[in-house]
This record gives structure tokens, C-alpha cells and sequence, in this order.
């Protein structure tokens, strides 16, 4: 039976509050439809025996576009870039066994930074679950510890309901992949439909949204009353949609500001206020910020390890540490705090703004212009300064400082893989918009770069899609340059080809005397005929001066996916850079320091 954009209508009946007609389909075409009710338009997958029927369902109708991968990892990766770049809840379809396994990488890549996703795996019949049946794997329990929730649909009766839940669950609260295992069986028998639910219930799961008023009143008291201020905001400000609300509160109280990695752009970095990324590789001057303020606004942020560096050195300095998340979990896991404010947090930094307004107490200008001052000195130590006036060998700062400097004023999103380029892309490439930089912070997850640009580029046709990228990394995904070729999506790849996995080098010279142990690519392809093989433009570039001609040159081939292969200086370090063990103010700053 057809499932058309003529029937969407039907599809969301329940939740329109429409009709109750009742009609017989398979389990497979009220999975379809209850995506459609949902308002899913990109589903990323790669077909197996398990999941035919579901298959043969996505080919009668034509309102969803399903994208063929050319491995399941980068099906659930590219679903990952687009929740990142535009909320939506993303949605990948694999087979049972091999797929479910493959998918593996990119749920737990979801898990540890939050992103709200559905991923539908095929399962064996449910008759054959437990007897090793043909590509069977017990993917409620592979699953489990890396998914916000999972399910296993034995009765096709159940599969609205359960979908209504899995897409409830991955967006609400502290958003989340959800696995749903649909059985060959569950998606082939036929079940009375009446239309999607338009409301779930589930007693075991009300995750609270407004923050405790008196919590609130004791942080607004402590943050006007502050003589050496600090807000530190992690990713869950962008997946909050709070940026708005963050801008409002740093501005009426002109305190500094520092993001996470994943936090980069809730924030503009191009105003003052902003102290530049904290952690491993932060400045100097968010870094010592953080260790000297006497009061913290902690948002959306989770104080892991690489961003406090050793909790000991931390907990040296007194502060007072207001603690803003959604996840109840989250707060004093790492370190105590003194006000933890559990809620949504564009609702509690809504109620922060409103108290502050109606507050006769004004921030103590004088201390405020003190610490500001301080700032100020440790900000004059430029730590991201590099040899900028190199003729002779690329610097790979230099690129992105170029790209940023080209792209700055258009409609760019930069996605990166994990390793040296990524840093430096956080470092150098100053974010003024939320949902702009799309980069695996918590798993670090080597090969996302392609499949997330993939991802954002179907879902923002328009906007310029960046993946900075190693040629270590880039390697690891590189078969959906085919997918880019099949389904249009022009992104534009520069690879720091450094001819070493870098960031491996780079803690092999300074934390294991120069032991080069299997860090070095000496079998490199040819990028640029690789990329020519996929049906794309390759472009070498081996001189500085050649750099922003690259490009620009890219930029112009708007309708084409172009490999940028750069051959940057293999010896180049990331640094400001915190060894493990110490603290956040205890930086290495340069090769000086070595």
C-alpha cells in the first residue's frame, strides 16, 4: 500500500485530534508512518535481510528521504551532524548483527556528548532470538550502557507507542540516542492502526524542567555579590537552546566567559567578554580564570577531565561553584558544589535574568574592573601565537585562520574528526553561532568529519559545510565520499596532512622521549586522485601563498565536493596544552617549555 504525502495527514491523526479510522498494516508501514508523524525528513541506513520489509515500506511512499551510506557507522554519524546542526531528533536504520555492531561507534559517539537521536535496528525473528540464528547479536545488551534507552519490539501492536516513547525519551531531558530493535517477524505481521498517540506517559521517566526558586535567589546572591566572577558554559547550553539567554545574562552583568569544546559558539567569540576555550589546550587566560574567580556559574557543563585537568589542584583555590544542568547526575560528580540547580537551562538562566532585573544589588564595579584587569594581563601573553610569517612550510593554524578570516561573514558550519586539526580549529577558528561547530568532544571519535558534514549539508543546502580534517582520521570514513557523490551534498574537505597521526606524535615527544611508536603514515594515497576516483575535485596545496587561493578556489565550486589535501609542517605542536596529572593552570606553552 502507497504511504504518500497525501496520507501524512493520517499518519498524525491521533495528534491532530482528527479521526480514529482503523486500518490493517504491517508492522513495517506503521513504523514508516509513525516516522512521518514524527516529522522526519532524512533517514541514513544501509538495508540487510532483517530490515527489508521496513525497506519495502520506505519505497511506497515519498516523504521521507532515505540516504544510502556505505557503512553503517557513517549512517549514525551523519544522523549525529544533523541533530547537532539543526535540534531535530536524527534517525539512522541499520540490519541486525554486522550493522547493529558497526553502528556501535556512532551511538556511543551520541551518548557521551547528548545528542538526541533514534537509531531502528533489524533483529532475527523473534521465534530464533537466542539460538545464534544468521546475523543475530543481542543488541539490547550491546546497547545498553551507551543509549539512553533501548527497546526490543516483540509485538507489532506495541511499535507506535514504542517509537512515540524513543523520540519522547532522546529529546526531552538530557537528550539521548534511543535503539529500537524491531524483529523481521514484528515488521511483517499486520496489526490494527488507528493513528499515531498524540501523548506518552511513562511514570518512570518525568525529568524536571524548572529550576528550584530558592536555589536560584542563593545564586543570584552569590553572583551580585562576587569580587572575581566567572560563567563556564559546556555543550548543554547549545542543545538547551539557552545562547539567547546566556548572551542576555553576560551582558547585563559584564562578567568573563568561557566555552567548552562543545560548547564553542553559545557564546560570540569575537566580543571581549569571551576568554576563549578552558581545558587541555584553553588560553591562559581561561584557564587561570577558572582556578582564580571566587565565584563560578557553571551551565550546561559537566567539569570533566579535560577540562579541569587533576580535581586535587583544582579544589586548592576556594571558590563557590553554582551548578546549572539538566542531568541530576551530573552535578557534584567530579566536583562538590555549593549551589546545584537542577532544570532546564534556558528556563533557570529565564528566572536568573527576570531576579536580576528586579534586584536593586549591581555588581561591585570596582572589584569587577579589578579582576578585569587581571584578565587583561594574562590575555596579553598572546598564547596562540605561532610563526605566522613562515614562507616556507604550511602552518596548519594558518589555514584555519585563513578559512575563518574567508568565511567569517557567511552561512559556514565547520564539522572536524579528532586529533591535532581538531584543536586547532577550536583554537583558531573564532565562533560567533551557536550549532556551528559540529566535532566529537566526549568519545573523540576518529572519522565523523565527512559523514557530519554529509549530514548538516542535506539538511542546510545553502550554508558552506567545512570538514577540517587529519589524514589520519579522514581515512577512517572515506568510502561516503561516494555517498556525498550520490546524493549531491558538495562539502568542502581540508586535510592537515601532516604525514603523522598528530596528536599521538605530539604526546610521543613530550610525554614519551620522541618514541615515534607507530605514529607515522608513510603509505599515504594520493588524495587528490582518490578524491578524482569519487567523482570530485582534488587540490594539492604545499606553499603558504597558495593557501587562501585553495580556497577561494573551493568556495567557487559550489556544487562540487573538493578535497583540499594541506601539507602542513609535520613537527607543529597544539599548544597552550595541560599534561595529564596536572592542573589547568599548569600549561606548557610552547616548545620552550620542553
Amino acid at each position: 500500500m502507497e504511504i504518500s504525502k497525501a496520507e501524512l495527514t493520517s499518519a498524525a491523526a491521533a495528534s491532530s485530534g482528527m479521526g480514529n479510522q482503523t486500518q490493517e498494516l504491517m508492522g513495517a508501514e506503521v513504523l514508516v508512518k509513525a516516522l512521518q508523524a514524527e516529522g522526519v525528513k532524512y533517514v541514513w541506513g544501509y538495508p540487510g535481510g532483517a530490515v527489508l520489509y521496513i525497506y519495502d515500506a520506505f519505497y511506497k511512499q515519498d516523504t521521507i528521504q532515505h540516504v544510502l551510506v556505505r557503512h553503517e557507522q557513517a549512517a549514525v554519524h551523519a544522523a549525529d551532524g544533523y541533530a547537532r546542526a539543526t535540534g531535530d531528533v536524527g534517525v539512522a536504520l541499520v540490519t541486525s548483527g554486522p550493522g547493529l555492531t558497526n553502528a556501535v561507534t556512532g551511538i556511543a559517539t551520541a551518548y557521551m556528548d547528548s545528542i538526541p537521536m533514534v537509531i531502528i535496528s533489524g533483529q532475527v525473528p523473534t521465534a530464533a532470538i537466542g539460538l545464534d540464528a544468521f546475523q543475530e547479536c543481542d543488541t539490547v545488551g550491546i546497547t545498553r550502557p551507551i543509549v539512553k534507552h533501548n527497546f526490543l519490539v516483540k509485538d507489532p501492536k506495541d511499535l507506535a507507542m514504542t517509537m512515540k516513547k524513543a523520540f519522547h525519551i532522546a529529546r526531552s531531558g538530557r537528550p539521548g540516542p534511543v535503539v529500537v530493535d524491531v524483529p523481521k517477524d514484528v515488521s511483517f505481521k499486520k496489526v490494527p492502526y488507528s493513528g499515531y498517540p498524540d501523548k506518552v506517559e511513562m511514570r518512570s521517566y518525568n525529568p524536571v524542567r524548572k529550576g528550584h526558586g530558592g536555589q536560584i535567589r542563593k545564586a543570584l546572591q552569590l553572583l551580585l555579590t562576587a569580587k572575581r566572577p566567572y560563567i563556564y558554559t559546556g555543550g548543554g547550553v547549545l542543545l538547551g537552546n539557552a545562547t539567547n539567554e546566556l548572551r542576555t545574562l553576560v551582558d547585563m552583568l559584564g562578567y568573563p566567559v568561557t566555552n567548552t569544546l562543545m560548547g564553542l559558539g553559545a557564546y560570540p567569540a569575537s566580543d571581549r567578554k569571551f576568554l576563549g576555550m578552558l581545558g587541555m589546550h584553553g588560553t591562559i587566560e581561561a584557564n587561570n580564570a577558572m582556578q582564580n574567580c571566587d565565584v563560578l556559574l557553571a551551565v550546561g557543563a559537566r567539569f570533566d577531565d579535560r577540562v579541569i585537568g587533576n580535581p586535587k589542584h583544582f579544589a586548592q583555590n576556594e571558590r563557590k561553584i553554582i551548578h546549572v544542568d539538566i542531568d541530576p547526575s551530573s552535578i557534584s560528580k567530579r566536583v562538590k558544589v555549593d549551589i546545584p540547580i537542577v532544570g532546564d537551562v534556558k528556563d533557570v538562566l529565564t528566572e536568573l535574568i527576570s531576579m536580576i532585573r528586579e534586584s536593586t544589588t549591581r555588581p561591585d564595579a570596582g572589584a569587577l574592573a579589578s579582576w578585569w584587569s587581571t584578565i587583561e594581563e594574562w590575555r596579553g601573553k598572546d598564547c596562540l601565537k605561532y610563526d605566522r610569517g613562515n614562507k616556507e612550510v604550511i602552518k596548519p593554524q594558518y589555514v584555519i585562520e585563513t578559512l575563518w578570516n574567508m568565511t567569517k561573514d557567511a552561512d559556514t558550519y565547520i564539522t572536524s574528526d579528532v586529533g591535532q586539526h581538531q584543536m586547532w580549529a577550536a583554537q583558531y577558528y573564532r565562533f560567533d553561532e551557536p550549532r556551528r561547530w559540529i566535532n566529537s568532544g566526549g568519545l573523540g571519535t576518529m572519522g565523523v568529519g565527512i559523514p557530519y558534514a554529509m549530514g548538516i549539508k542535506l539538511a542546510k543546502p545553502e550554508s558552506e559545510v567545512f570538514c577540517v580534517t587529519g589524514e589520519g582520521s579522514v581515512q577512517m570514513c572515506i568510502q561516503e565520499l561516494s555517498t556525498c557523490l550520490q546524493y549531491n551534498t558538495p562539502i568542502k574537505i581540508c586535510s592537515l596532512n601532516n604525514r603523522y597521526l598528530g596528536m599521538v606524535r605530539q604526546w610521543q615527544e613530550i610525554e614519551y622521549s620522541g618514541r615515534y611508536s607507530h605514529s607515522y603514515m608513510d603509505a599515504l594515497p594520493n588524495f587528490v586522485k582518490l578524491a578524482e576516483a569519487y567523482g570530485h575535485v582534488g587540490l594539492l596545496i604545499e606553499r603558504p601563498q597558495d593557501v587562501e587561493p585553495a580556497l577561494r578556489e573551493a568556495r567557487k565550486l559550489k556544487d562540487r565536493t573538493v578535497f583540499m589535501d594541506f601539507r602542513t609542517d609535520p613537527t607543529e605542536n597544539v599548544f597552550p596544552m595541560v599534561k595529564a596529572g596536572m592542573g589547568i593552570t599548569e600549561m606548557l606553552l610552547g616548545s620552550e617549555d620542553l
